[in-house]
């Protein structure tokens, strides 16, 4: 990167260290923790969203929306993990392909499963092939978001239901007493108090969900765990112009540290957010603060 890196074999001690880490791959490992916080700073809204759906469907007093509620949580959170994410995206990514398929090339003559292979026309390929390299890592990152966000949000349903059932059913009573319709209450009673019997277990699947950024790398995005392990690796002269020994202890250890202190600082922020949520509520944390107080 720089002029002085030029010739790697002259270098010696921090002059080869500072040289090789800056490297091309070194300054993509360092973006890479950009892509780990991006998506969890898009996963996690986005799966409290489908939570919130799933939680509002399973109580619904619409049958088939109870169903599918209830079905959505259950299936997805009996799921593992990892075959969810190692099967799902595919079939995600062949269902947005059979659409485009169906659209675009309604006179295709072929089949479209043949054996084990998913053909379609070249139009309606996700992306199509000539597109810039950073369109097929935008939609490889897409897919893994709504595959994240559909997991997770199975998870967050299943708290945001007990959450709402939580909030005292005299309250609901006593707004419908004074004229509110269904509608009203859930808006304007249920929903403004659930977050604080929902926190607690939304702060788990937080933790839980940054936990799981690892499972990218399966996903094919080149993420932190992708680049420690690749740059980490035994190098030698043939590969590169910075050989060295397996130093994947060095860079995982960078990663525990990263993920420690991220953990600790939404532990932080996570009980703020509680100690603003409780105050004056009738929980037990406000009758906490309430004592306290005096």
């Amino acid at each position: 990167m720089f002029e002085s890196c030029a010739d790697p074999s002259q270098l010696s001690g921090l002059a080869w260290l500072s040289c090789y880490l800056t490297t091309g791959k070194h300054l993509a490992f360092y973006a890479s923790f950009g892509t780990v916080l991006l998506l969890l700073a898009i996963t996690a809204p986005t799966a409290l969203a489908f939570g919130f759906m799933g939680a509002s469907a399973a109580r619904s007093r619409i049958a088939p929306l109870r169903w599918i509620g209830k079905t959505y949580t259950a299936v997805v959170r009996g799921v593992p993990d990892i075959a969810f994410f190692l099967f799902f995206v595919i079939a995600l990514d062949q269902m947005f392909e059979y659409v485009r398929h169906r659209v675009k090339c309604p006179d295709w003559p072929d089949a479209i499963r043949q054996g084990n292979d998913f053909i379609v026309c070249q139009e309606a390929k996700l992306p199509l092939g000539t597109s810039a390299q950073w369109v097929h890592e935008t939609y490889g990152f897409f897919l893994a978001v709504l595959t994240f966000a559909i997991v997770f949000g199975a998870f967050a349903a299943n708290v945001l239901f007990g959450a709402m059932r939580a909030v005292p059913r005299g309250q609901m009573e006593t707004g419908e007493a004074y004229g509110m319709s269904h509608r009203q209450t859930f808006w304007r009673i249920l929903v403004p108090q659930m977050w604080v019997y929902a926190l607690p277990g939304l702060s788990n699947l937080w933790m839980v969900l940054i936990k799981a950024t690892p499972l990218l790398f399966l996903l094919g995005v080149e993420d932190i765990v992708y680049w420690a392990r690749e740059l980490g690796g035994t190098k030698t002269p043939q590969f590169t112009n910075y050989p060295h020994g397996d130093w994947r202890i060095w860079y995982f250890a960078a990663l525990l540290v990263f993920y420690l202190l991220f953990t600790k600082l939404s532990e932080v922020v996570l009980e703020r957010l509680m100690v603003r949520l409780t105050h004056g509520q009738a929980t037990t944390g406000g009758e906490a603060q309430r004592k306290g107080i005096a």
